[in-house]
Parts: structure tokens; sequence; C-alpha cells
């Protein structure tokens, strides 16, 4: 079955390989300089919360973005069997923190990465799940949708993280090449298993349990 499995993955379609990336740097500015990857929801860092919905919706291997407060991150949370970067620029926005977690996979097999944000609490497996199976190929681009409007997670084919990171400036992520490329998109809807709220400012907070 694993010689099968490495077979098929070496014509590059049945067994994806897709790597779970999460973008965890944020410190919180709107929530008075509380990082988000400590927000506690269900008595656990966010952060925990995140990483399980990537696992369990079968990403592997998972790669962590830290910035804000990093080493308290990887003290009080756990992080195991995540690889984890520290984005010394988490203050430039989330351009940074992707092009880094895009970086990271270079050297990897995988053939796609599927992006979550740390402050998403209602995108748990299912969705992330939905989102991956949408891989076609490493040209892939695949994004939940809510109602017909496009959210998180992401999926993005290796072939295209190059082109990815190039337009990763700013807070602005992957949006000006979603944009771009919005014809090249699969949209998977997530309505009926997950909510694609922020947790941004005070009153979000109390969207954690």
């Amino acid at each position: 079955m694993v010689e099968d499995m490495a077979r098929d993955r070496a014509r590059g379609a049945q067994y994806p390989e897709v790597a779970g990336v999460l973008l965890a740097a944020g410190g919180g500015r709107r929530l008075g300089g509380r990082p988000k990857a400590l927000l506690e929801h269900r008595s656990r860092p966010l952060v925990e919360h995140a990483v399980r919905s990537l696992r369990d919706g079968g990403c592997g291997p998972l790669h962590v973005v830290l910035g804000a407060a990093a080493e308290d991150v990887r003290t009080r949370a756990d992080l195991t069997d995540c690889a984890v970067s520290v984005n010394p620029d988490w203050e430039q926005g989330m351009g940074s923190s992707l092009r880094l977690g895009l970086a990271a996979l270079a050297a990897t097999d995988a053939d796609a990465a599927l992006v979550l944000l740390v402050d998403q609490p209602g995108i748990g497996a299912e969705a992330v799940a939905r989102v991956r199976l949408a891989y076609r190929s490493r040209m892939s681009l695949a994004a939940a949708s809510y109602g017909g409007e496009r959210s998180h997670p992401v999926l993005f084919g290796a072939d295209r993280w190059t082109d990815i990171s190039a337009a990763a400036v700013g807070d602005q992520g992957a949006r000006a090449y979603l944009r771009e490329h919005r014809d090249a998109i699969t949209l998977v809807e997530c309505s009926d298993v997950a909510e694609a709220y922020d947790i941004d400012t005070s009153r979000d907070l109390r969207r954690l349990e």
C-alpha cells in the first residue's frame, strides 16, 4: 500500500501532500496588544485549535508562523509535530508571514499549501478537509466560500507559490493574487459546516468559549 501511494504521488494527483500553514503572528493591535495566538478558547490557546483543525482536516506537514510574543506561545501552547517559524517582521502585516510560511515549505515534497488564519475559530476540520479535497494539480487554487463569498481556508498549489509570495505585501496577504486569478479559483461552499468570522476587536471576544 505504501509503495502504491508513493507511485501515485510520483504521478502527481491521487495522493497529494497538502501541507497546513497556520498564520499566527498577529499582535492583536485592536485587542489592546493581546497576541491572537494566545487568546483562550475552550480553556486552551487559540493557536492549538487552529493546529487541530489543520491536522484533523488531513493536512500535513504542519507549519506555524509565529510573531508577536512568539516565545510565550511556544511555552504555553502545544505545537507538537509542527514546524515553527518566527516572523521578525510580523508588524509589517500578513504578507510577510505568508511569504515565510511558503518559503519554509519550498524544501519539502508538498504539492500544495492550505493556509488558515489563527483568529478564525469558527473554521474547523470539516471546512479544511473540503478545501483540501479540491486539490487537482500543483497549479490548483481553491478557497472556502460562505454564501458564495470567498474566504478561508485557501489552498495554493506548489507551482503558484513563487508568484503568490511576490504579490504578498503589507496586510493584504494573497488578496491581490486571488483577485487577479479569480477565474482559476475553485470555490468550496462551507457555510453548512463553518463560520468565517474573525476575532479582531474586543466585541469579537464574546465568540470565544
